[in-house]
């Protein structure tokens, strides 16, 4: 008798326990009648108001937990805010709608969830309709000045001044209505975004009188120098520099819109071949190149590539050279002197039949007589041309072996002998006979 004795008492525990688990999750953790009443207008707000809301919440069996609002943008939620309701009464807070740009006036959904401690919940929904902002004006706050920007359209604001060519500020909108609030748009990964003050570049061609301006929907702004190659857009790096990597044919006519005096810059007699009407045809070999636009030195800085990557030297001897060192600077040694700055490398320009050149003006972009510089492998340290990989007949510039006044495989112009200043001179490094044979030819131009 014992056997179903045992039996009989091991079922009864598992009923129990089966129905003491439906009774908690039915009961014990769903209980209470939670009531929630919606006090307040919230059937219209602006973007990027702090909409406030009243509310009241009550539950006559159980304690109360939160209150949740939650604002929906179609299916999206773009804003959520809780409070505490220990006890039953009103109670009140804000919601944030935000003011993305590009969105039009149109209807959002407003959610109201009360909770208890019991997690038994009630929701209730509430449509709201949302448009912008009417902003009377903005403000263009530079470091030393904010000028008043004046509506000239729907969303659209600009300013109308005696401005230099260069001017960087934050763009700042008041506070629209009760439940408004000021906003900021600056400068986030060269787009304007609001919620920054980190000012904006605007850039003009010239200074002068001209308009900056901004659309509050879009958040488009202008003036902004925008750089073409060929009709391809250039990404902008800062204020100053522009650059892009592009397929490029050797004789092809290379255009430069958004210059107004390219006739002015520094063209590079490697690359490019400016003609008597000004127009400029591409002067290296068929390939890919990275070009920077320098609007500081008004020069465009060419360097070849390899797929994404700058080019470098490969075994088979094609790829690039690289120059690094003192007394050589492209446009010019006094602007822009390489020194011992990898970054500042110079790419040699690769012509073809595993040959490499650069052509220089004594005086100007080398020193008549005094030059220490060498030819490596990469942008930067790591394989290098040193005594025994690189020779010269030159009577000019002589190669470094470590005793003769330069390290190995640095160039230096040969004691009591310059250049003549003014005149070209064309360096080539020739891999014919492989890379630890190379060969430099110096050749008046």
């Amino acid at each position: 008798m014992k056997r179903p004795i045992l039996n009989f008492l091991l079922g009864t525990v598992a009923v129990a326990a089966l129905y003491s688990c439906k009774k908690d999750e039915k009961y014990v953790y769903q209980i209470g009648e939670p009531k929630l009443e919606v006090k307040s207008d919230i059937s219209a707000a602006h973007f990027g108001d702090s909409l406030v809301f009243q509310v009241h919440a009550s539950d006559q069996e159980i304690a109360l937990s939160t209150v949740k609002v939650q604002l929906f943008f179609t299916d999206d939620q773009v804003s959520e805010t809780t409070i505490r309701t220990k006890e039953n009464g009103d109670y009140s807070g804000k919601i944030f709608i935000p003011f993305y740009k590009n969105v039009p006036n149109g209807k959002a959904t407003l959610k109201f969830i009360l909770q208890n401690i019991s997690q038994k919940m009630t929701e209730q929904s509430y449509e709201i309709d949302l448009t912008r902002p009417d902003f009377p004006y903005l403000n263009l706050v530079t470091e030393s000045k904010s000028y008043k920007m004046e509506k000239i359209g729907t969303n659209e604001y600009a300013v109308t001044e005696s401005f230099p060519s260069s001017v960087k500020g934050y763009i700042q909108a008041p506070k629209v209505g009760e439940q408004g609030n000021p906003m900021n748009f600056g400068w986030v990964n060269n787009t304007v975004e609001i919620g920054s003050t980190t000012e904006i570049p605007f850039t003009n061609l010239t200074s002068g009188v001209y308009s900056i301006k901004f659309n509050t929907l879009t958040y488009e702004a202008s003036p902004f120098i925008n750089i073409y190659l060929n009709g391809n857009l250039l990404s902008r790096v800062d204020d100053d520099y522009f650059k892009g990597e592009f397929e490029l044919k050797n004789g092809e006519q290379v255009t430069f819109d958004g210059i107004d005096d390219v006739k002015n810059w520094w063209i590079d007699p490697d690359y490019f071949i400016q003609k008597s009407d000004g127009s400029i045809n591409f002067n290296g070999i068929n390939g890919k190149y990275r070009i920077t636009v320098d609007f500081k030195l008004k020069y465009f800085l060419v360097e070849a590539m390899d797929g994404a990557n700058l080019a470098s030297l490969k075994a088979d001897g094609t790829g690039a050279i690289w120059i690094i060192g003192e007394g050589i600077g492209k446009p010019g040694i006094a602007t822009n002197q390489v020194g011992w700055s990898p970054e500042k490398a110079l790419c040699m320009m690769p012509i073809g039949n595993k040959k490499y050149q650069i052509t220089l003006k004594a005086g100007e972009s080398i020193h008549a007589s005094n030059i220490n510089f060498k030819f490596f492998h990469q942008k930067n340290w790591g394989g290098e041309f040193g005594a025994t990989s690189i020779s010269t007949d030159n009577d000019m510039i002589f190669i470094g072996d470590g005793t003769n006044g330069r390290d190995s495989g640095n160039l230096g112009i040969v004691s009591g002998k310059s250049l003549t200043l003014g005149t070209s001179y064309i360096l080539t490094v020739d891999l014919g006979q492989g890379n630890s044979k190379a060969i430099l030819t110096v050749v008046k131009k």
